[in-house]
């Protein structure tokens, strides 16, 4: 966010880490996206033949090749797997020593929404099976313990909103001068018989079993549902000084973030999107810009019938003259939805295309709805500078949010 009035603070993200549909690392997942292929396939976690639908994103995903011992296996849901393997990539790449910095200014802030529901209590679990090692079912505990946090420790289950939610109070916390460095994001293992179940009784999900490659298909007229998928992205927010000091490569700074909620029933949201619009036009606010200045927008991108037509709506509203003008896409497409892990993925996905001058496309866009005629960067990923980039989440539950990211802050090193 924009310095502090009160700290003169500024939060910059200076690490990223992902386990996604299609590889784990940053470098997997970038290739993925920039190729604009789809890594959703036919379940095969569980025997998925009751139910309507048959697709998923599945991470290709061993904790014993990513390093992960038989005891952390045990004591570890999969939701808390993904987060370890995503936080050691992300406190790499940011080339931090925690072992040198003050525990009392380090926080974790992490997001999910339904957790590792392969195992819904690996306590009990674990405990039936005579194992004398069981991990607290905390992830954002689990990390902080391994990292040796004695700074602010919180959870954030806000639904399909929690991984862009917990970036957004991560930041806060660093602005506001509670914490130098954070570790954030979010991370999901949903793909299990009851989380499908659910699901099919609201008919959210795509039943194009048949293909599932291009099952979810966002701003596309033939898109039929979501997309159920796992995965993490964990991210070090930092302070901007703190970040100096050190040298660090600066990917982007977080520079405003906004949430607000639409008091409908959760699959009957307000049509026109007008909370999502509030969010989005609050976060531009926050971070001092106009949508004349946006390069990018990264949407929510569903594949839910109305949900990418409100989305499209309160882009309009937001964006004004604008709306048309500035390249948007859904990488759900790509990827699946991973609930509380999206946005976070999302954003991991903002800050690559700030490194490589790349917008990642909206997949399997073959045929635009007519009512949803944004530039949507259909199929091909495009070569464009990115410097200020716009990310949004909308949940079932009513949370609409907005994250506005701008490149590294002058005197940085360059992202």
């Amino acid at each position: 966010m924009p310095a502090s009035k009160r700290t003169g603070r500024r939060a910059v993200i200076t690490g990223v880490g992902v386990v996604a549909p299609g590889g784990i690392g940053t470098k997997a997942y970038w290739a993925l996206l920039a190729d604009g292929r789809s890594a959703t396939r036919t379940i095969t976690h569980f025997d998925a033949s009751p139910y309507r639908s048959r697709v998923a994103g599945e991470c290709d995903f061993d904790p014993l090749r990513e390093g992960l011992s038989p005891r952390e296996i045990r004591g570890l849901d999969r939701a808390s797997q993904f987060a370890v393997v995503a936080a050691r990539e992300a406190v790499c790449t940011s080339g931090l020593e925690f072992a040198r910095l003050d525990p009392r200014r380090i926080g974790v802030v992490l997001g999910c929404a339904v957790g590792g529901m392969t195992r819904p209590d690996p306590a009990l679990d674990a405990a039936s099976r005579g194992y004398d090692y069981v991990t607290p079912n905390a992830i954002a505990a689990e990390l902080a313990s391994r990292v040796g946090v004695l700074g602010p420790v919180r959870a954030v289950s806000t639904g399909c909103t929690s991984g862009t939610d917990s970036v957004g109070r991560a930041a806060a916390l660093v602005t506001g001068g509670s914490a130098d460095v954070v570790v954030t994001g979010g991370t999901e293992a949903p793909l299990a018989p009851v989380t499908m179940v659910c699901f099919d009784i609201i008919r959210a999900t795509s039943t194009s079993n048949d293909d599932p490659a291009h099952a979810c298909r966002p701003f596309d007229r033939n898109r039929d549902g979501v997309v159920l998928a796992e995965g993490a992205a964990v991210l070090i927010v930092e302070e901007l000084q703190h970040a100096r000091r050190r040298g660090a490569h600066v990917y982007a700074e977080v520079t405003g973030y906004a949430t607000r909620w639409d008091p409908y029933y959760t699959a009957s949201l307000d049509r026109e999107g007008n909370r999502l619009a509030e969010a989005i036009e609050a976060a531009m606010r926050a971070a001092r810009i106009d949508p004349s200045m946006l390069d990018y927008v990264n949407a929510h991108g569903s594949g839910s019938v109305w949900d990418d037509l409100r989305e499209t709506r309160a882009f309009k509203r937001s964006l004004g003259r604008y709306a048309h003008s500035t390249p948007v896409s859904g990488i759900k497409s790509m990827i699946g939805h991973s609930l509380g892990a999206a946005g976070s993925l999302e954003i991991a996905g903002c800050l690559l295309a700030f490194e490589e001058g790349v917008i990642a496309p909206t997949a399997n866009l073959h045929e635009p709805d007519p009512r949803c005629d944004l530039d949507y960067v259909p199929l091909v990923a495009r070569e464009q500078r990115v410097d200020t980039a716009l990310t949004v989440a909308t949940g079932f539950e009513g949370i609409q949010s907005a994250l506005v990211l701008q490149r590294s802050a002058p005197g940085a090193t360059p992202g």
